[in-house]
């Protein structure tokens, strides 16, 4: 595929994009539906009584599109942001070490939010001005924030997605090859992104866990050829794992080699 990047449209991209990037539009969306004519009264149905006009049905529509979105928020900020791939590696750091509940599992979760928050922020500072602020100033429509915020969320998870990996997901949709990044699908573009982040979290874990794994080995040799069978070798090899890693400055050096990964992509 060379350099060019693969690029697929279909028509589920627009939905799809629509629902995962429409939070912010619809949050900051004016009630301008108050020219509008033809929305229907709700007063067949028992127990609603009529509206006001036709804006105050434009506002309960956004508002339960909203609450839609919000419910999808996990699922983004797992598919579509670089929040896998840092939980991933921290918790191998918390297994590598011998210590699975330590840090406890809202400390590891808190600091990749963190994380991710970092990480992501030149995609939020360019969804802000290229999306965001126009809008707010009137300046584009709301089809052309969201387009322009999916735009920026696309350039990120292009650069950190494999083309193989994108190349199956086209494969598997039977759909032609693409030719621009713009025309890249998100229905193929966000898994292909999820099993690339998974492909490079566990890369970074098997680096992880071989200095870990060789203090094992040797702490368990040495305490079979002093004939101690029934000494746990975990129990002796944890401190040293311990040291070692505070030593080298292990959450230093993960977290810097982690951020770093994403520039790199």
């Amino acid at each position: 595929m060379g350099e060019s990047r693969l690029h697929i449209r279909h028509p589920r991209s627009r939905v799809l994009a629509l629902l995962l990037l429409g939070a912010a539009g619809l949050v900051l969306t004016g009630c301008a539906a108050g020219d509008q004519a033809g929305i229907p009264n709700l007063t067949a149905i028992p127990g609603l009584s009529p509206t006001g006009g036709p804006q105050d049905v434009s506002v309960g529509i956004q508002i339960m599109v909203l609450l839609t979105v919000l419910s999808l928020a996990p699922a983004i900020l797992i598919m579509m942001t670089s929040f896998t791939r840092i939980v991933i590696v921290l918790s191998f750091v918390r297994n590598a070490i011998g210590m699975p509940q330590v840090p406890p599992n809202q400390i590891l979760i808190g600091l990749a939010l963190f994380l991710t928050l970092f990480s992501m922020s030149p995609t939020i500072d360019s969804i802000n001005r290229t999306a965001m602020q126009p809008y707010l100033a009137g300046q584009i429509t709301q089809e052309q924030a969201l387009t322009a915020a999916e735009g920026s969320l696309r350039d990120f998870m292009l650069r950190q997605t494999r083309e193989k990996d994108i190349a199956l997901f086209v494969y598997l949709s039977n759909s032609p090859r693409p030719k621009t990044p713009e025309d890249v699908s998100l229905t193929v573009l966000i898994p292909a992104f999820a099993i690339s982040e998974l492909k490079t979290a566990f890369q970074m874990g098997v680096v992880i866990f071989i200095p870990f794994l060789v203090i094992d080995m040797v702490v368990s040799s040495a305490l079979m050829s002093m004939g101690m069978m029934m000494l746990p070798p975990s129990v002796v090899s944890l401190p040293f794992k311990l040291l070692l890693f505070v030593m080298v400055d292990g959450w230093h050096l993960t977290v810097r080699s982690l951020l770093a990964s994403f520039v790199r992509g």
